[in-house]
């Protein structure tokens, strides 16, 4: 059985799926391990692979194939931070949790790096991020940031840009100014994801692929005594630890977790490869960009010269019509010039976001633990809470606890209310974006 990574039109696909190799199996039967981990994105890669290192027997199950949901769609950015701002985050759990949490997403970075070059993984990655202003007040905005990540962070690989700095960065005449960090870059998040999955397999995980989970039992006669049952369709996996990472595909696994987060849609295109100097052109340092509008637009060049453009959401979990038309508009707007430049291929796909946009860690039972809540932050910090969950199913958890005392609620307006509610909530943002 051959694979192919869906969606069919996007670009890491068709970069990534022809040299994939036969499908892993599906889980047939009874199967026993020290720990089963739900999901096959970074989240449940790093996890797994990071409790195999610690000497535990590991089940990875994916109900479709590894880096099927957000994890190998996204549009690949390593940022530091995470997605509300420092301010929030010191609001929600105090100044000293709020500099813990700030550390762990350097690490997070630093993290990535490593199992790139320790299990040599090819994905492209690239060094060099920058945020960018489009309007006055993002200017404002901008300085504070750097101000802030100076004066109380002590963090000295941002550096502010004016306008005519970051014309070495980002050719477009649509931005003001900019904060380029230089320890954040890009990669490709399905090769990135991909790789992790191989590396846990050679730490001794066994991957299930196709293999949707249904349920679980805990406890009892058959979870066993103090243990988890973990059933798909076809087979069972008998274990004394469970970690959930289906974010955005949790569905019916775990209804509490579900209504703590909900999937929003968010697309992306890929031109034609450009020649190389104007490839370049546009972005010379070969940095990923993102503008700080609450409905952003992200973009970054591939190994081979396209530019990858991601922009629009959909809080509806309806696709918005004329998807390419309007998505190539965007890109035209930032870059004039490549008004004449083909688009090759366009996606989508859904990440999950809380409702503060702070990550939502924790444990369902002492023996249950969960990842989920990224919130578009996702490229290596799910990478790092694969690393502290594995920390905290081995007694040491310091350090995932400063996650899981992050508060959470549940999005208002139930099963039915919850996702039209925030349809209307998000209007507020979208006329403060024209602002």
């Amino acid at each position: 059985m051959r694979l192919s990574y869906p969606p069919a039109s996007s670009y890491y696909a068709a970069t990534t799926a022809a040299g994939r190799g036969d499908a892993r199996p599906t889980l047939m039967g009874e199967f026993r391990a020290n720990v089963a981990v739900v999901g096959g994105g970074i989240a449940g890669c790093s996890a797994a692979l990071h409790l195999a290192r610690r000497g535990y027997k590991v089940a990875l199950l994916e109900a479709r194939f590894v880096g099927y949901g957000a994890s190998g769609r996204s549009g690949g950015q390593l940022i530091f931070g995470l997605a509300p701002s420092q301010k929030a985050l010191t609001a929600l759990v105090g100044r000293e949790d709020a500099h813990r949490l700030f550390d762990l997403s350097i690490e997070a970075l630093k993290s990535t790096r490593s199992l790139i070059d320790s299990y040599a993984i090819a994905c492209d990655y690239t060094a060099n991020h920058v945020h960018v202003a489009t309007k006055p007040r993002h200017v404002r905005e901008l300085t504070e940031w750097a101000d802030e990540l100076d004066g109380e962070y002590g963090y000295e690989s941002a550096r502010l840009l004016n306008r005519d700095e970051l014309q070495d960065h980002v050719r477009s005449e649509l931005y003001l100014g900019g904060l380029l960090d230089s320890r954040s870059g890009h990669l490709h998040p399905l090769k990135y994801t991909q790789g992790l999955a191989r590396a846990a397999e050679l730490e001794g995980v066994r991957i299930f692929e196709n293999t949707r989970v249904l349920r679980y039992d805990s406890g009892g006669s058959r979870g066993g005594a103090g243990g988890v049952a973990v059933h798909s369709s076809q087979g069972t996996v008998h274990c004394e630890y469970l970690v959930l990472c289906g974010n955005a595909y949790i569905d019916g696994v775990a209804p509490a977790l579900a209504r703590r987060i909900l999937g929003v849609g968010t697309y992306i295109v890929a031109t034609e490869p450009l020649d190389p100097a104007r490839a370049r052109a546009l972005l010379p340092s070969n940095a990923a960009v993102a503008d700080i509008n609450w409905i952003l637009d992200y973009f970054r060049l591939t190994a081979d010269h396209r530019l990858l453009f991601g922009g629009r959401v959909s809080y509806s979990a309806m696709q918005p019509r004329h998807l390419k038309e309007s998505m190539r508009k965007r890109l035209v707007r930032v870059f004039p010039a490549l008004a004449d430049v083909a688009v090759d291929y366009t996606w989508g796909g859904y990440l999950d976001i809380t409702l503060s946009r702070a990550p939502n860690f924790g444990r369902l039972a002492p023996n249950i633990f969960y990842l989920q809540g990224f919130s578009g932050h996702g490229m290596s910090l799910a990478g790092l809470a694969g690393k502290l969950v594995a920390e905290a199913v081995s007694g040491t958890a310091e350090r995932f606890d400063v996650f899981a005392r992050i508060p959470h609620r549940d999005f208002p307006g139930g099963p039915l209310f919850r996702r039209p509610s925030l349809v209307l909530a998000m209007l507020y943002y979208r006329l403060r974006d024209l602002l």
